[in-house]
């Protein structure tokens, strides 16, 4: 009994002790404002967030209300509810346009589409959103010191995208749809030329036309082949010295060989 008695004394203390952190009704914005900070400082940010909107809905306009915007963000954030985070980042950036945080809110706003960004393989809207911050940013901030940072991510996110593609006409090319297998790598080449996969989705896509040609009737070979001698020009401009070139070469050599039974003597092929 003596035990029941000090769990419901130490109970009743936490409760007593909870309820003075919490906002309550006649408190001052001030007061209310310290007491939402008490919980975002004590990583509580279910609660800081509740307690911030409390803030606003009471002292918008003022500074207070400017302070609980930009914690309420940042209460999302570190609660990784990135969603939500950018809203309020978003929200604060349209109130408060001229605010000395403006280029961290931001930036922060894209770092949530970032963090948003699932795996290659999923829908890509978040990262596409992202990207758009990313550049938006550095275009309003070409100074800022997080540029570079920003650069990085774009960077990174364009690879995502890139692999994206390339998956799509791997699974084009394991499936024996030739002709859509190189209209995926084209996509790879055309949008990331950039990227980490540009060069061999080029190869692939020299690769793709020349089975193409290979499993098409005779007379649409020809015409299938030099699509394939297309993409050996275009690797050779490209990539002069990539790292997949003596695969590229063998298939120019295989589409050469498969050309040779239709060649008219129209086919120009550049050598580097």
């Amino acid at each position: 009994m003596r035990n029941v008695i000090i769990v419901l004394l130490a109970m009743a203390a936490l409760v007593s002790c909870r309820s003075k952190d919490l906002i309550r009704p006649g408190d001052s914005l001030e007061v209310a404002y310290e007491k939402a900070m008490m919980q975002f400082n004590s990583e509580k940010y279910s609660d800081a967030a509740r307690a911030f909107e409390t803030v606003i809905s009471i002292g918008r306009g003022t500074d207070y209300g400017e302070e609980a915007q930009y914690y309420l963000a940042e209460s999302y954030f570190r609660g990784n509810r990135y969603l939500l985070a950018a809203s309020e980042y978003e929200r604060f950036a349209q109130y408060h346009p001229n605010s000395p945080r403006r280029e961290e809110v931001d930036f922060k706003e894209a770092l949530c589409y970032y963090n948003l960004s699932p795996r290659y393989r999923l829908d890509q809207t978040y990262t596409q959103r992202a990207i758009e911050e990313f550049r938006l940013f550095r275009t309003r901030y070409p100074d800022a010191e997080r540029g570079d940072e920003a650069a990085g991510y774009i960077e990174e996110l364009r690879n995502k995208l890139a692999r994206r593609d390339y998956n799509a006409a791997d699974f084009y090319m394991r499936t024996e749809r030739y002709n859509s297998a190189a209209i995926y790598y084209g996509l790879v080449i055309d949008n990331y030329p950039e990227s980490s996969w540009a060069e061999r989705a080029l190869v692939k896509q020299i690769e793709s036309y020349v089975l193409y040609a290979e499993n098409s009737i005779q007379n649409r070979q020809a015409e299938r082949f030099e699509l394939a001698l297309d993409s050996y020009n275009t690797y050779l401009q490209l990539f002069p010295q990539g790292e997949n070139r003596s695969e590229a070469e063998d298939l120019f050599d295989r589409a050469m060989e498969g050309l040779g039974e239709h060649d008219d003597g129209s086919v120009v092929v550049e050598t580097n």
